[in-house]
């Protein structure tokens, strides 16, 4: 996907940087609640400020049971570690290596959320689908009904346009039962980790959190939730109460043409 090569060039940045910009998570009206689902454009390091704010927030309050984390596969935990082990433990903890994930997901781009957790003493868990399970799971057929048929082809097309417009039409149904899949997975491992009277914290992007077509979807008929989009004032859409309860708004970014790199990617 387009994300692997954008989130490198971010990695790049935050490096020469050194450090995540300050962010302010407004909290105020989502709390208690069991669960936090927290979006993000993977390309705009102002939302995983926010994300490492929140965790910040929530550890200060001794509310945070657990964060849940896409960017690491199911099985994979930091629980057990002590609120002082090095980035290097944390690492080998997640499998967050160059071979597993470090491509789509930078550890100079994400290791400062996790790392806020570890010292807060909190687990941080893998919610992903694991890779192993990918194929599997294209064929598995009973995962288009997890949604309305309507809903169904929202995430059908999400997919046709996530991908430039260039997979193949024979992929795009398969392609889109692994983004069921994962967000059954991320739910299935953010309802294992609640804990009376605390938060698990969810970090994904924005369209595994949406209430209509992402994570809220798999998870018990009247499990209370809270959902946070966070969108790039040039990005703004046309979201309700229906998708998110609340959207952080982050400055807007230069335009970049995410599908001239991709086809460059794929014509070399």
């Amino acid at each position: 996907m387009w994300r692997h090569w954008v989130v490198a060039s971010l990695a790049a940045l935050l490096t020469a940087c050194g450090t995540l910009p300050s962010a302010n998570a407004d909290l105020q009206g989502l709390l208690p609640t069991p669960l936090l689902l927290v979006g993000e454009l993977h390309d705009a390091p102002e939302h995983q400020a926010l994300q490492r704010d929140t965790v910040r927030q929530l550890a200060a309050r001794g509310e945070l049971a657990a964060v849940v984390m896409e960017m690491v596969e199911q099985g994979r935990q930091t629980t057990g570690l002590a609120p002082d082990a090095g980035e290097t433990q944390v690492r080998e903890a997640l499998d967050w290596s160059a071979a597993r994930n470090a491509a789509g997901w930078p550890w100079e781009v994400y290791g400062p959320v996790v790392m806020a957790a570890v010292r807060a003493g909190v687990p941080v868990t893998g919610g992903n689908l694991p890779r192993a399970q990918m194929r599997t799971v294209m064929a598995e057929v009973a995962l288009d009904d997890s949604l309305p048929a309507a809903a169904l082809q929202q995430q059908r097309d999400a997919i046709r346009e996530g991908h430039c417009q260039l997979l193949p039409e024979s992929q795009v149904a398969p392609m889109t039962r692994i983004q069921l899949a994962r967000d059954r997975a991320m739910a299935q491992t953010a309802l294992a980790a609640m804990r009376p009277g605390r938060t698990v914290l969810l970090v994904a992007g924005n369209g595994h959190v949406r209430k209509d077509l992402g994570v809220p979807r798999h998870l018990p008929a009247g499990q209370a939730h809270r959902v946070v989009v966070a969108l790039s004032q040039d990005a703004a859409s046309a979201l309700d109460a229906a998708q998110a309860d609340r959207i952080w708004f982050t400055p807007a970014r230069r335009p970049q043409d995410h599908c001239a790199e991709m086809r460059q990617q794929m014509t070399r």
